[in-house]
């Protein structure tokens, strides 16, 4: 199976200020500690697959500003192919803004900038001018219209197609778009939207998870944070643990797991197996401050699996 890896999606520059709490309406928390990353849903995961051994090309828009300049700089430096990240001169790069909290738990306001601006058929060529790639991973930080164009091409062009449905949609998924998927991938919350099942242990997370494999989706994989992930399929149904990890920053744990999944799924790894490397990923990640920043490389996930 070939191991090229399409990803559409989002790029932002993060702003992320970490203090003892995060603020209540109308609170201003004194004494935080500033620093500014890469980052963005589609940008994330792009850079955990590249960084974790996969060969990626991003589809994604950003502004002709420093911040655009900057993130393509970062996409050449993981040794992703840009040629199709776009740069729009009427709208500026993506921004979020990030409170962090003492435990790791985040706070998240997105000013989506050029990515509002991402079109279906600039995707469409993407996919398209790659007939060797052979997956594709989105998320739904861009248009709608350009997430469904990009899953029905991907689809058309037959490419296994995995949706990251985070954030969490706004309206429900189309059926149609629901059977071109090879995988889907939604956390706690993301989960109870698109099913109607509130996760709260392992019994309603296979509740959820047949819900949406009889929804058509081949394989299903719920993510649980600290957790690990509860997975789904014609011959699979079980919990995978995820490794002990103290959580400094968990703003990226599950763009760092979808990258991870796709780079491991890419060279034929048995989805449960697939899965345990994401989760031992997406654990390293929360050790660190940042979105780009605390994605580990290779090396660090493979040993620690030993």
């Amino acid at each position: 199976m070939n191991s090229k890896i399409i990803v559409v999606g989002s790029s932002n520059t993060d702003m992320v200020i970490k203090a003892d709490k995060l603020p209540a309406w109308g609170e201003t928390v004194i004494g935080g500690k500033f620093l500014m990353n890469a980052g963005g849903k589609g940008a994330n995961q792009a850079v955990a697959a590249a960084r974790l051994g996969g060969q990626v090309v991003f589809v994604a828009k950003v502004g002709n500003d420093i911040f655009g300049k900057q993130a393509l700089h970062g996409f050449g430096q993981e040794g992703m192919q840009t040629t199709f990240v776009h740069t729009d001169s009427e709208n500026p790069s993506g921004i979020a803004l990030i409170g962090v909290d003492a435990t790791g738990e985040n706070s998240i306001m997105v000013a989506p900038g050029a990515n509002a601006r991402l079109l279906p058929e600039e995707v469409t060529t993407a996919i398209r001018a790659n007939p060797e790639a052979g997956w594709l991973l989105v998320q739904l930080e861009i248009p709608m219209e350009t997430v469904e164009a990009a899953i029905r091409q991907g689809a058309a062009s037959g490419l296994k197609v995995i949706l990251n449905p985070a954030p969490a949609p706004a309206q429900p998924l189309s059926p149609d778009i629901l059977g071109h998927l090879f995988a889907i991938t939604p956390n706690e919350s993301e989960t109870e939207l698109l099913t109607g099942i509130k996760v709260t242990d392992i019994a309603t997370a296979r509740q959820a998870a047949q819900y949406l494999f009889d929804k058509g989706i081949a394989n299903v994989v719920i993510t649980l944070g600290s957790k690990g992930a509860f997975v789904m399929n014609a011959l699979v149904s079980e919990h995978i643990a995820a490794p002990v990890a103290e959580a400094l920053d968990t703003t990226a744990a599950g763009d760092v797991f979808n990258g991870a999944l796709v780079v491991a799924l890419s060279e034929n790894q048995p989805i449960g197996e697939a899965v345990s490397f994401a989760c031992r990923a997406a654990a390293i990640s929360v050790t660190r401050m940042g979105a780009q920043t605390s994605i580990p490389v290779r090396r660090e996930v493979v040993l620690t699996g030993h």
